[in-house]
Formats: C-alpha cells, structure tokens, sequence
C-alpha cells in the first residue's frame, strides 16, 4: 500500500533565499512553482526516485528549539564532494563523522532553522543490514 515518502513541506522564513539553498547550494533540481495570483507561493524541489521538498512561506514565529520533527535526513552517494560543494557555497556544514548507524553523515541548516541530516550509507549500515543501532546520545 505504502511504497515511499512522496514529500516533505516545510514552512521558509524567505521563499528566494530557500530556493538558493536547496537549488544552488545543495544543487537541487526544482520541479515546479506554486503560484498564488500570479506571484510565487511556493516550490517543489525534486530529491530523487519521486521524491521532494516542499516549501512555503512562513510568516508565524516558530519554535525551532523544540520541534516534533526534529530533522530530515537526505541520502546522498558522494558525501564529502556534497560537503566540498556547500563550503564552495559560503555554508556551514559539520565534518563528516560515522554515525552509530555505521553511515557517514554530515549536518546542516537550512535558511528557515530545518535541521538536515545527509547519509552515506556503507556495507555495515543499519539501514542495510537491519542490524541495531547501539547509541551513547
């Protein structure tokens, strides 16, 4: 029944500064805009396999301390030239470290405060194998 995560939607404090995030930092494809009365609402940015990001403004304050979604994760196959490509871009991300899981992983925030995991999976991954993932966190 269930085949994938079609998307995710997130709320943007600057829907221009975003689309420079996701499409030339990160170097996401956009798919399409949403319009409202002729101008910009919103956009899709295609992640792969029929899968994306959603994005619109949001012009609530948000609480990005505490939130109930506390990341979202973005597999990737080549993290440290992912790496070299947002420093290129003036970015902050963190080193790339292996995580409990047995993944390389690297992390990053987008202009509105989302948090961003990346993986590499590895041949002993969790993700692969099924295994446990014994934490110290």
């Amino acid at each position: 029944m269930i085949t994938q995560i079609a998307h995710v939607c997130i709320g943007a404090k600057d829907l221009q500064e975003s689309e420079h995030f996701y499409c030339e930092v990160l170097g996401l494809s956009k798919k399409f805009d949403f319009r409202k009365a002729g101008e910009l609402f919103g956009f899709y940015v295609d992640v792969g396999n029929n899968t994306f990001i959603e994005v619109f403004p949001e012009t609530a304050d948000v609480a990005v301390e505490k939130t109930i979604i506390r990341h979202l994760c973005l597999e990737v196959d080549d993290l440290e030239a992912l790496i070299a490509r947002v420093k290129e871009h003036d970015w902050d991300i963190s080193e790339k470290k292996m995580g409990a899981d047995h993944s390389w992983q690297a992390w990053i925030t987008d202009p509105s405060g989302v948090k961003i995991e990346f993986h590499q999976y590895t041949p002993d991954s969790s993700q692969i194998l099924g295994t446990p993932c014994e934490v110290n966190w």
